[in-house]
């Protein structure tokens, strides 16, 4: 019988997985419905804080959900040869205003490629780009070793 072997990430560990990938699922919530959506981030680890462009448009399902300040949980994971790590920071999602930015917050905003995931049939004049941050009140990571593979080094 093969068992798992799960254990926490060190801080420093979960800033090692943010920091490699930019890429994540966001979740928030209205009521008792979910959404989420894959986005792409930035990442300060010094700060600890996201950076987040999100693209809408007027009518669309995403702005319905991106109401003032919302609850949101990003997940980030990444696995391999049988190791599996997965990091979710949990906090409010809070919109930036174009007028307060700074040139460090430009430099973050700059690590989100947005829009690796997103495809738009609308026509650009449509969309709307707003600037989010979260920084997470929690902040926690996992590791999964599967019997049999190795430790990641």
């Amino acid at each position: 019988m093969s068992l798992d072997q799960q254990t926490e990430l060190s801080p420093d560990e979960i800033h090692g997985v943010l920091a490699r990938h930019e890429t994540g699922v966001l979740s928030l919530a209205k009521a008792d419905e979910p959404y989420a959506i894959p986005i792409s981030y930035g990442y300060d680890g010094e700060s600890g804080r996201f950076y987040l462009r999100l693209v809408s448009t007027p009518e669309s399902e995403k702005r319905q959900f991106l109401t003032s300040s919302p609850r949101a949980r990003l997940v980030v994971h990444e696995s391999n040869d049988g190791s599996y790590r997965s990091i979710i920071a949990e906090g409010t999602l809070e919109r930036v205003d174009p007028d307060e930015l700074t040139v460090e917050r430009i430099v973050q905003y700059g690590k989100a490629k947005r829009p690796l995931f997103e495809i738009w049939g609308e026509t650009k004049r449509d969309l709307d780009i707003q600037l989010f941050e979260l920084d997470p009140e929690t902040l926690s990571g996992r590791a999964v070793e599967l019997d049999g593979a190795e430790p990641e080094q």
